[in-house]
């Protein structure tokens, strides 16, 4: 199957309104919404089994245990469940069980991690299965109200037929027997040929409440007597709170009370965010900076320049012996790209809502990790775990910075301050900017040597630069290397496999950990990677005078070839353009898909850099919602060339020098290109869909730019850079 569509520019009106949820006094559960304990409703309304709940007049509410940050998650988790219930998907609604419901009922949803575009891929066979099991159960249900052989039932649109009689029952009426039968140990998924809802274009089912407004983040949630807390932490990372003079400010208009956290952080608490915001900045506040305090921006570029030549190294991938392949080459290349540090940008800063007493804490926040949320909402309240909780609310962006869970912690610790008054915590686009878990910087210096018939003989590829696991996770370091550094060149498997056969290859790490923290953001450790293999690649294709496309054609593994051809073939790669207009390629293998894109651009007299189109090819193996893939490939390329093109933080006196979006910039809606993207999917694997395609975005743009000025960029944000001809 191909499937081919089209994403152009459309309008977005700015959104209008205000919305604030109200959760009625004496109840604060908003994770499970299934009517109250006790109520005549209640006791009609069934859960079949964890994932599936079916109210007496046929509406279905399936639970998804992933967030949702715009990606789709939600939607393509529904059609899963769906496709195996056969229930009537015109009556399917959502809802998000909480994690500590997870763990008293022995975490029967599993995971509540979301991210490495994992959501579906690594959860559709269990919840598959859920649907199954529930399915069974209704038809098992009927079979026994007309003493049958559940043999001659069967189940469509949410109604369970009696085949040899006709007669038939709606799910509705069959959910309450059906809840009191034990689940059968094990059910046959059916035959992908016999899908009706997997693979189609099915509409989101949060667009709804997104065009009216009724839909709930974090940063929206009200609750009863609810107060505002803002926060500046130390603007040097590893720096202390000295002092604060909570006198100047505790008196003005709003003001509830002024605190510190941890050791490196002052709040303000007050009645509304404004007036808590506004006594913050009004805050007398002195800083220990730490021994950060006098790095430059030179001293990062310093570190990571020294790992290129070092001695030791760990070790991704080997294969023959690169150096003396290097060595012996009728032609040796090399190059050195640079990749800086990013922001995460969301829309909705950081934020939760928390309500502590000594007996419960509850939080309220959208968060990626609803497991790790809970686990830092109870160590700030010295809470055991069975006596806190999360509710995940829809998230304004995650990419994954909300996989952390420091602001959860900090919203637990105001909250205490105040016990039994529920407090939100907001960030500031300040703090939220000078106080991310970035995209780890490296730099990379690639050595490729050719034979005398322009052939790659030996390849090696050194990086330097920052480790995320080191960061944020230490203890999952493999003997100190961190693996995920090495995105898009690991040997095998089916998470980031490097796409090209070459007999003599080194690709190796160098740690190097400046002292802003490093965290999991869109595609991560594959963007950077990307940008150097994709454009190596098209340097060494230069150096031996052939084709960027059949050079990598001659190397490429099957499926790594296939999307390429797609992506060239729909872009008319190799055919005429408009005057002035080039192409550029890129392509790579990550979070268990295989994608490519070819860049159209030109580069006008003075500099000035246009990408015209971007046509994308991917094989997620199998592609449960088209529709939600075009739109996550194009948002994909919106936030890879914003990050291309304006992306980079840097640090002066040690703390970040962006402070907002007037100097960290994102790409406006008429930069925006043209997406076409092309899906052929092989339907014999379950690969990622949102981060794989944000990858060959900046490679294939700094190909074309290559092609339109002879000038190479091996260095991002593109601002920084000249692009003008001859300068």
């Amino acid at each position: 199957m191909t499937i081919q569509s089209s994403f152009g520019h459309s309008p977005l009106g700015r959104r209008s309104f205000l919305v604030s949820g109200t959760v009625a006094a004496g109840s604060f559960s908003l994770g499970m919404r299934l009517p109250f304990a006790g109520s005549a409703e209640a006791a009609e309304v069934k859960e079949i089994n964890c994932w599936v709940v079916i109210h007496p007049d046929d509406r279905v509410v399936i639970r998804i245990a992933r967030s949702e940050m715009g990606q789709g998650t939600l939607t393509g988790l529904a059609q899963l469940v769906a496709e195996e219930l056969e229930c009537d998907w015109s009556k399917v609604t959502t809802e998000y069980p909480t994690p500590g419901e997870n763990v008293r009922r022995n975490r029967v949803w599993r995971d509540f991690g979301t991210g490495g575009s994992r959501g579906i891929r690594s959860s559709q066979q269990y919840v598959r299965e859920g649907g199954a099991v529930a399915r069974e159960m209704l038809i098992a249900a009927a079979a026994a109200e007309w003493k049958v052989s559940a043999s001659e039932c069967a189940a469509a649109e949410s109604v369970v037929t009696h085949k040899p009689s006709g007669r038939k029952l709606r799910y509705g009426e069959l959910a309450a027997a059906a809840a009191k039968l034990d689940p059968p140990k094990q059910v046959p998924l059916k035959d992908p040929k016999d899908w009706k809802l997997i693979g189609k274009p099915v509409k989101r089912l949060d667009t709804h409440d997104k065009l009216t407004g009724q839909q709930i983040y974090g940063i929206d949630m009200r609750l009863p007597g609810m107060l505002v807390a803002a926060v500046k932490a130390c603007p040097v990372f590893g720096g202390k709170l000295k002092s604060f003079d909570a006198a100047k400010v505790e008196k003005m208009h709003g003001v509830k009370k002024v605190v510190s956290i941890d050791d490196n952080a002052v709040v303000v608490i007050a009645d509304t965010y404004w007036n808590a915001r506004t006594a913050l900045e009004a805050l007398p506040v002195q800083w220990d900076m730490g021994k950060f305090n006098e790095l430059q921006q030179d001293d990062v570029t310093a570190m990571l320049k020294e790992g290129l030549g070092a001695s030791e190294a760990f070790i991704g991938n080997k294969a023959g012996d690169a150096q003396a392949a290097i060595d012996g080459a009728a032609k040796k290349v090399e190059a050195i790209y640079a990749f800086p540090w990013q922001y995460h940008g969301t829309m909705e800063p950081m934020n939760a809502t928390a309500l502590y007493t000594p007996d419960k804490c509850e939080v309220w926040c959208g968060t990626q990790n609803g497991e790790a949320a809970l686990a830092a909402a109870a160590e700030a309240a010295e809470l055991p775990v069975t006596k806190c909780d999360v509710h995940k609310l829809m998230l304004g962006g995650g990419f994954g910075r909300r996989g952390r869970a420091d602001y959860v912690r900090q919203a637990v610790l105001v909250a205490k301050q105040m016990p039994g008054t529920p407090v939100k915590l907001v960030w500031s686009r300040e703090e939220d900017t000078t106080h991310d878990q970035y995209h780890p910087t490296t730099m990379c210096k690639l050595t490729g040597g050719l034979d005398a018939s322009g052939k790659l003989v030996g390849l090696h590829v050194r990086i330097s630069g920052q480790s995320i696991l080191a960061s944020l996770a230490p203890q999952n370091l493999q003997n100190g290397k961190d693996n995920v550094v090495f995105q898009g060149f690991l040997p095998g498997g089916a998470e980031a496999a490097y796409g090209y056969d070459v007999p003599n290859l080194l690709i190796d790490h160098a740690m190097r950990n400046p002292h802003l923290p490093a965290g999991f953001w869109r595609g991560v450790n594959a963007n950077q990677n990307a940008v150097y293999m994709e454009c190596f690649m098209d340097e060494l294709a230069n150096a031996a005078g052939q084709d960027p496309l059949e050079f990598r054609l001659k190397m490429l593994k099957p499926k790594n070839a296939t999307v390429l051809k797609a992506a060239a073939e729909k872009a008319g790669y190799g055919k005429s353009l408009p005057e002035g207009h080039f192409h550029g390629i890129s392509q790579v293998m990550a979070y268990g898909s295989y994608v490519a894109a070819v860049a159209e651009v030109s580069v006008s007299g003075d500099g000035i850099l246009k990408v015209h189109k971007i046509t994308a090819a991917t094989d997620p193996g199998h592609a449960v919602n088209p529709a939600q893939i075009e739109r996550q490939v194009a948002g994909s390329f919106v936030y890879g060339l914003s990050a291309a093109l304006y992306g980079g933080i840097t640090v002066k006196d040690g703390a970040v020098e962006q402070t907002n979006f007037d100097s960290y910039n994102v790409m406006r809606m008429d930069e925006m290109p043209d997406v076409d993207t092309v899906i052929v999917p092989t339907g014999d694997f379950w690969g990622g869909v949102g981060e794989p395609t944000i990858a060959v975005a900046a490679p294939a743009v700094l190909n074309g730019i290559y092609r339109a000025t002879g000038k190479r960029v091996r260095e991002l944000p593109l601002m920084n850079q000249d692009l003008k001809k001859g300068a």
